[in-house]
């Protein structure tokens, strides 16, 4: 472990750290950064938040009695050590002001021992191996160091917080609040961090636990209890994976000076993408919207925009996606030296990100191999496998429709690529498609998943053209008129309370509703209202019978979508029963014999 120093004056001229600690929240926060900066692998918070006392404790590699000496200094740090290192920040705490000011504003007790890992570096052999308790003054000077008998690591005691500043204490929420925001700062570090286990304590009772993980796809069930692994999808992306990422990494080739060498884990850029699949789980506030940099939550309105915009059209009105975006930029690229708390940061090549993301995005909700569902929630099953008992009206061989290969109006989308084999069995009461796919059933609403076609088509190729014969509409608001008009569609005045229209969108052109559905176009909205509207009216309906060719057609068409997931409208299409459900079902992993009572 490197030892603690005071920073030079210059360097703290130019930190922007302001009050570090404004909450208990903001306590736990500093502390356990520092924890993770001393690489812990178990964390254990304790808070007794009416008596303003917290501590916690990690088995990092801990400090030796020199180090806990000038822990609590001001401005002393073991992580930088000049002002060039200010624009390389590799830990997340890099300041050396949170120790001191918790001395300012609490009694401050701290032990540690270093472990073994850091004390064969030590040159304080005689004292590496034992364990020190310090108490410390206001001023962060040591009045008192005793041995003490404790595992490697260090355990922070922070009591009687604000006690010196009544009405900082009056200032702040109730303690309900205060540890809402607690969990909320836990929370968001254990995604950033899924290695890490946590025990988070009030008082001498079990708060909550957090289990390690692989990856944030693990911990994210943890954190939100209706959702499951299976809802999750998750990508990673470094800079060799994708043409934009290298392009990100040249441009920060040619900022580093010629002798800086940037540390092993940010040496190159990498986007990590876990998200709630849009057929599964949704908000109703963009509250599991987050964005992370370099292992800490950060506040980024516009990667946060980015997210709601790819997620458009996949989710139900006024519903939100879940969606976690873990970025890893090269030091030089981010400046953490803006807001005390470190959440509000300049990222260099914001726009490129940006545009990075929205490809992950729409990379993860396609349809293939990578992003299949392991397994699907038991009361869908079992609602399929009731279907399937009670019987069902079987059409495997009907007329075509218009979803034949022939009909231009329902063709594959552009630039769209399909690598899942389905295959069309039957149609199920002229509703739902039954389809084969090597890993089991799946069962798709054809109106819908045709909707979902239309759409995309539309939003590829939106055309206006004009009609052969005028459309005729009666009793029209200006506002209807002018929203006809604002998407494109020519309407003139023809008589008293009459409108005739002189062009229409190409799928509605030829239908014998057509009226009906610009009167429909005209209650409002912006331009992708109307293509899903138009997309809606258009789609086959269900009852439709289908031939067989035309269930094949239209699932082709379907997997080859950007968004198969979900209609435009939120809901979910394909219901999806695996081979493992089935074989559950049926007992076929029972042993034969004991099945038949043979022993």
């Amino acid at each position: 472990m490197n030892g603690i120093y005071p920073l030079p004056t210059e360097v703290v001229h130019l930190i922007a750290a302001g009050e570090v600690i404004d909450s208990l929240a903001a306590a736990i926060r500093e502390l356990v950064e520092n924890s993770l900066d001393s690489g812990a692998t178990r964390i254990t918070v304790s808070i007794w938040a009416e008596q303003w006392r917290l501590r916690v404790a990690d088995n990092g590699i801990g400090m030796n009695c020199q180090n806990l000496k000038q822990a609590a200094s001001p401005h002393s740090t073991s992580k930088i050590r000049d002002r060039q290192d200010l624009w390389n920040i590799t830990s997340l705490g890099f300041r050396g002001e949170a120790l001191h000011s918790l001395a300012q504003l609490a009694q401050l007790q701290i032990a540690s021992r270093p472990s073994s890992l850091s004390s064969s570096s030590n040159a304080d052999s005689g004292q590496a191996s034992e364990g020190w308790q310090v108490t410390y003054d206001t001023q962060g000077v040591p009045v008192e160091m005793e041995p003490v008998a404790i595992a490697p690591g260090t355990i922070v005691t922070v009591d009687h917080l604000f006690a010196n500043l009544p009405t900082r204490r009056q200032g702040l929420p109730s303690v309900a609040h205060q540890l809402k925001a607690v969990q909320a700062i836990i929370y968001q570090i254990a995604l950033c961090h899924p290695q890490v286990t946590w025990q988070v304590q009030q008082g001498d009772r079990d708060w909550f636990t957090l289990f390690p993980g692989s990856t944030a796809r693990q911990i994210l069930p943890q954190l939100l209890r209706e959702v499951e692994v299976s809802d999750l999808q998750e990508m990673e992306q470094t800079s060799g994976d994708e043409d934009r990422m290298s392009g990100i990494r040249d441009q920060e080739e040619q900022l580093r000076t010629p002798d800086f060498a940037f540390p092993t884990p940010h040496s190159a850029p990498s986007l990590y993408l876990l998200l709630g699949l849009p057929d599964r789980c949704h908000r109703h506030r963009p509250d599991w919207v987050r964005v992370a940099v370099n292992g800490r939550s950060v506040n980024l309105p516009e990667i946060e925009q980015t997210i709601l915009a790819a997620f458009r059209r996949t989710l139900p009105r006024d519903r939100y996606p879940v969606c976690f975006v873990h970025l890893q930029v090269t030091p030089a690229q981010v400046d953490w030296n803006r807001h005390p708390a470190k959440s509000e940061i300049y990222l260099h090549h914001l726009d490129d990100w940006r545009d990075q993301i929205t490809a992950a995005i729409d990379q993860t909700l396609r349809l293939n191999p990578d992003t299949l569902p392991e397994t699907l929630y038991s009361d869908r099953i079992g609602h399929l496998l009731k279907t399937a008992e009670t019987g069902g009206v079987w059409q495997t061989s009907q007329p075509s429709s218009n979803l034949e290969s022939g009909d231009q109006s329902a063709s594959s989308t552009p630039n769209s690529q399909t690598s899942i084999s389905l295959k069309a069995l039957a149609q199920v009461h002229n509703t739902y498609i039954l389809a084969e796919h090597p890993t089991g059933l799946w069962l798709i609403e054809q109106h819908i998943a045709h909707e979902r076609v239309l759409y995309e088509q539309l939003c590829d190729r939106w055309q206006i053209v004009p009609l052969e014969t005028p459309i005729i509409l009666k009793s029209l608001t200006p506002a209807q008129v002018e929203q006809l008009q604002r998407i494109g569609i020519e309407v003139e005045p023809f008589g008293d309370q009459s409108w005739v229209a002189r062009s229409a969108p190409a799928l509605l052109a030829a239908r014998s509703d057509g009226a009906e559905a610009l009167i429909e176009l005209s209650f409002g909205g912006d331009l992708q209202t109307a293509q899903v509207a138009t997309a809606c009216r258009s789609a086959i309906r269900n009852g439709t019978v289908l031939s067989h060719t035309a269930m094949q057609t239209l699932l082709t068409q379907w997997q080859q979508t950007r968004n198969p997931r979900t209609c435009p409208h939120g809901r979910p299409i394909c219901l999806t029963l695996e081979e493992s459900s089935l074989s559950r079902f049926f007992r076929r992993h029972w042993v034969i014999g004991k099945s038949h009572g043979i022993q």
